[in-house]
């Protein structure tokens, strides 16, 4: 082979193209260097403190300042446009799509009133306008614990280190309302002063050390879901504990199954409320999301919750949180597809089957605890007695229990559908036994023609037949936004 600088000599535009070459690369390389030095520089400004964040500080402007992006996206869950087959953010009126809801919870405050929640943005603002609250007219009137307020904003931790975490479950919903006034955000789930995750509410703490765990061994990825199970979980409220305090409490003792939970519940004699037909002792499950989803192939895998609903993005160059928690859905491509491969439309057709399916069979045991509870009242006026009734209103709590923890999880029927389909076929059996032992009961009792189920088949009807005056319950609420929702706002602007 003939050596280089011969080749070149023979064909000169061999030298000018490797010259070219060399350019292109020194070229390339000087870009490179560039952008590295321009990253190290706008890193140093990104991460520079501009406004000195407090311990307790709750006003999501202020944190804002120092986090631009996260602050940006974190208010576009402003945004209620999308909505898909069974979630997003666009509020439904769960009553309205599904009436049974309303004889299920017959008795309880949901029977009035279940919205889908919406963004974390609106947290405050839902909680204001949910019949569930009530209309209270003054700091000691309502019929809602402080409570309620433990998952809807930073304030929250903050009125727990001004007050003490029991002097705080003391309180009424309305005492603390000139004081939760910001909605859901950066102080939820951080530290001031290092940015790292954090949890802030006690719940979540004691649950751990009640299962003789430290959560503060919880790795970075273990957090990134954590700091969403101080509120997306099943809960309580313990009013033994503390008197005087409807303390926020997980029931993890034995376990995160639908059975380890019930039997939490049955060892401590609970129950949410007895069921205004029925007289059945209600679980009423919250949002178990966290358990559900830890019993999920995601849960399993190792997969947080932030990497589905806050999935990473860049911008200039800057890699960070995209704050605008919200269904996957609406963001397959830096959701699903970070991982999986399918286009998009087949990704959504994927979790649209496994909801489907979920929603027919949960359906079908709605329809059955429904006639359960009509069937029992109409036991109860025939003259049943406690002794024939007590094993079939066990078997309907533990029914609607199952149902109502597989309604509640938001998600749960994508999140793990195996579970959620074997809670469900389980509710569906004792249902059944509590329906076969109510019609021997109602023979016994004289009950010989069939039975008249009425028209549930609307919101309005459906309450109508449990008894509730919702003119009423609608004009209470208004005439609380008109008179002390106001003055709480004020109140919180003075201060």
């Amino acid at each position: 082979m003939a050596p280089l600088k011969e080749t070149i000599k023979r064909k000169p535009w061999i030298g000018w193209v490797m010259f070219g070459l060399t350019m292109l690369v020194v070229f390339m390389l000087g870009l490179l260097v560039n952008s590295v030095m321009e990253r190290r520089t706008e890193a140093l400004f990104v991460n520079k403190v501009l406004a000195p964040v407090g311990q307790f500080e709750s006003k999501n402007e202020v944190w804002g300042a120092n986090y631009p992006r996260e602050f940006q996206t974190y208010y576009q869950t402003a945004d209620t446009t999308f909505a898909s087959k069974y979630g997003g953010g666009k509020m439904k009126d769960m009553l309205h799509d599904d009436p049974r809801m309303v004889v299920l919870w017959a008795g309880y405050a949901f029977s009035k009133d279940y919205s889908q929640g919406r963004g974390h943005f609106y947290a405050l603002e839902d909680i204001y306008n949910t019949l569930r609250t009530g209309a209270p007219k003054g700091p000691q009137d309502g019929p809602q614990p402080a409570s309620c307020w433990v998952c809807k904003s930073p304030d929250v931790p903050r009125m727990m280190d001004k007050l003490g975490i029991d002097e705080f479950y003391k309180q009424t919903w309305a005492a603390l309302g000139p004081e939760i006034v910001n909605p859901i955000g950066c102080a939820d789930c951080h530290d001031s002063k290092t940015m790292n995750l954090k949890i802030t509410r006690p719940a979540l703490i004691e649950a751990f050390k009640e299962q003789g765990k430290d959560i503060t061994k919880a790795t970075h990825n273990e957090m990134r879901s954590l700091v969403c199970a101080q509120c997306h979980v099943e809960y309580y409220f313990d009013k033994k504990s503390v008197e005087g305090a409807a303390k926020v409490k997980f029931p993890w003792k034995n376990g995160m199954t639908v059975e380890d939970m019930e039997k939490y519940y049955d060892g401590i004699e609970f129950s949410d409320f007895t069921h205004a037909l029925s007289k059945a002792p209600i679980l009423k499950a919250q949002h178990p999301d966290y358990e559900i989803h830890q019993m999920g192939i995601h849960g399993q895998r190792g997969v947080s919750c932030a990497d589905c609903h806050m999935p990473y993005k860049s911008e200039g160059g800057q890699k960070f949180t995209d704050h605008k928690i919200q269904s996957p859905l609406n963001n397959v491509a830096n959701s699903c597809q970070v991982c999986h491969r399918e286009e998009e439309k087949t990704l959504v057709a994927n979790v649209t089957e496994r909801q489907d399916k979920i929603y027919q069979i949960r359906i079908e045991l709605e329809d059955q605890l429904v006639k359960a509870h009509i069937e029992a009242k109409l036991a109860w006026d025939k003259g049943a007695t406690e002794t024939q009734m007590k094993n079939i209103l066990q078997l309907i709590r533990q029914s609607q229990w199952r149902w109502d923890f597989t309604a509640a999880s938001h998600g749960g029927s994508f999140h793990a559908p195996l579970e959620t389909a074997r809670v469900i076929t389980n509710g569906l059996n004792k249902a059944a036994e509590a329906r076969i032992a109510l019609g021997k009961v109602l023979v016994s009792l004289g009950q010989t023609g069939p039975i008249q189920y009425p028209d549930i088949s609307t919101k309005a009807k459906a309450q109508q037949f449990i008894g509730l005056d919702m003119a009423k319950e609608r004009a209470n609420k208004a005439e609380f936004k008109k008179t002390l929702l106001p003055q709480w706002l004020e109140q919180a602007k003075k201060k």
